[in-house]
């Protein structure tokens, strides 16, 4: 399967389970990789057979920086459902959200959660 990759994203929200988390909020972090057949825009050389990398950004800018949620699971979860129900041609996803800052004491670079969805996983 031919893939998309938005890698690295930075986004700000107000997401998790302590108080300054949804108060003072933290940076977060999204690798899409974005599956679908690529064969006809390749050909074509027309975005309407492709998906369009700005309105993957956006999508997941709005799930992100938008409604407060405790799980990062559930941010994950909100970017596939919203992905699938924007792009048609999208058969699967691949999201990976990281948090680089959360508040747990100890010595790491990150937490993150991935997930790996298919579009008839959301029929």
């Amino acid at each position: 399967m031919d893939k998309i990759l938005l890698n690295q994203m930075a986004f700000y929200g107000y997401h998790g389970l302590f108080p300054e988390e949804t108060k003072l909020g933290q940076r977060f972090l999204v690798d899409a990789e974005l599956m679908l057949d690529l064969k006809t825009s390749s050909r074509s050389d027309d975005m309407n057979d492709s998906i369009d990398y700005g309105e993957v950004y956006n999508v997941i800018k709005e799930v992100v920086e938008g409604k407060p949620r405790n799980l990062v699971e559930t941010i994950a979860e909100q970017i596939a459902d919203e992905l699938f129900r924007t792009f048609n041609l999208l058969e699967a996803c691949r999201l990976k959200v990281t948090k680089p800052d959360p508040p747990i004491a100890g010595h790491y670079q990150s937490v993150a959660v991935e997930i790996f969805r298919e579009k008839r996983d959301k029929v």
